[in-house]
């Protein structure tokens, strides 16, 4: 049995894992790469830093309004049909905003008006598509192994900015065909979703059942085992659609998620005007802002795997959090670049490792299309204070000439997510039943 259990995890792990990685990647990259254009795209469009930040956060709104409908949706029609639909129509998007002066020429809006609809449209092309993947994940994999799957499809974030960041910055450099070097990096990166879309219809199984690249006695265990957590979890609770939308539990995890993301994204949309005002020149930038998620990808898998280890789901992201907040608060009370860089990579470490750490939690008593609106609404929820993080820094940049008054506020909505952490009522029984190891007393 426990041959069957390691080849097929391994089979899963490879087959699925690796793709929806690359998925993730050109997602977040084109979610984030308005932080690069932003250097030369605020003064060819006349925009503010707090009508950036605005712009920026205006994507989580209608993200936050979508994101349960699309993971409904999903479970619906199934995951193959509808992430090819959201990559499509996000590439379709992205490419857009190569073009917001001839679209507010056409329109009689202004530049700043068209950016505001393009960043709330975008946030609804793209919604249900993280949370889609989550319960996608526990369609495949038992509830012991999911931290440190989600922390390796997570990879993908850091990875977007470790590698994305240079070639951004690079793109800025770019300049032909009238077409400026911000525009040029929005059209070139939002080519591989379109492309990645097509993919995904090709290569993607919906459910185990459907897995002709397993043996039959590796999808005979695979579904047994994933049934038997199920109804285990059904016996112990059966939460409808609303109650999911309204437990307690789902709430104080959509919180945790809430401050995880007012420093992720406050502090991602900005940073690389944080490390250009170091003096150094645009693929230096890239360079420099890339090295935080190094740090962080470091603490992802390591973290991951020790909350699969110990079971110790809350203690790891309340860990995780308080990182975050040293780290974020840490970089607003020093002024040498080498400093803020070195206290960028600290908190990095807890804003990725987050994530895959909390994710666990809900899917370990949320089950079928309940799970899949309970992951939704936190995301949506969570997602929220993306738009709140990016403002805030923009309006107090306005305010006050640099980035310290943003960088403290977050870091504290950082710490008060720690400690909310360590409230969440966290059962490994459910975790370890089907498995036959011991749960871990919380």
């Amino acid at each position: 049995m426990e041959d069957v259990e390691k080849t097929t995890i391994s089979k899963v792990m490879w087959r699925l894992v690796p793709f929806l990685f690359v998925c993730y990647f050109v997602a977040y990259l084109d979610r984030v790469n308005v932080g690069f254009a932003k250097l030369q795209m605020n003064t060819a469009l006349g925009l503010s830093e707090a009508a950036y930040g605005l712009g920026a956060g205006l994507f989580f709104i209608s993200y936050f309004l979508l994101e349960v409908p699309s993971n409904l949706a999903l479970d619906r029609f199934g995951a193959r049909l509808w992430i090819a639909r959201i990559m499509f129509s996000w590439g379709v998007i992205s490419g857009l905003f190569a073009f917001i002066k001839p679209i507010a020429s056409a329109t009689g809006l202004s530049n700043e008006w068209v950016f505001y609809i393009l960043r709330f449209v975008l946030g609804a092309a793209e919604a249900g598509f993280f949370p889609g993947i989550i319960f996608y994940l526990t369609l495949w994999f038992p509830s012991v192994y999911r931290a440190r799957v989600v922390a390796l499809f997570m990879l993908a974030i850091p990875f977007s900015s470790i590698l994305g960041a240079p070639v951004s910055g690079a793109l800025l450099n770019l300049s032909g065909a009238g077409l400026e070097g911000w525009q040029w990096l929005f059209l070139l990166e939002a080519f591989p979703s379109i492309l990645m879309a097509l993919g995904v219809v090709f290569y993607l199984t919906d459910r185990p059942v459907q897995a002709t690249w397993l043996a039959g006695h590796e999808r005979d265990w695979l579904q047994a085992r994933l049934d038997a957590e199920h109804q285990q979890k059904q016996a112990a609770e059966h939460i409808s659609i609303g109650q999911s939308l309204s437990d307690t539990r789902v709430l104080a995890c959509a919180f945790v998620y809430f401050c995880l993301n007012a420093a992720s994204y406050g502090v991602a949309f900005f940073l690389p005007t944080i490390v250009k005002g170091f003096g150094v020149s645009n693929f230096q930038t890239g360079l420099l802002a890339a090295l935080p998620f190094v740090f962080g990808a470091i603490g992802m898998v390591l973290l991951g795997r020790s909350s699969d280890r110990t079971l110790k789901r809350r203690e790891h992201v309340c860990f995780a959090m308080v990182l975050a907040a040293i780290g974020v608060a840490g970089a607003g009370l020093v002024s040498s670049p080498v400093l803020v860089l070195g206290l960028l990579c600290l908190g990095q470490i807890g804003v990725s490792a987050t994530p895959p750490l909390l994710w666990p939690i809900p899917s370990a008593f949320l089950t079928g299309t309940s799970a899949a609106a309970g992951i939704a609404a936190i995301n949506a929820i969570g997602n929220l204070s993306g738009f709140a993080g990016p403002y805030l820094m923009g309006f107090l940049r306005d305010a006050t000439g640099d980035f310290k008054a943003g960088l403290l506020v977050l870091g504290g909505c950082a710490l008060i997510g720690g400690v909310v952490a360590m409230m969440l009522r966290v059962s490994t029984h459910l975790e370890t039943a089907a498995s036959g190891r011991p749960a871990v007393a919380h």
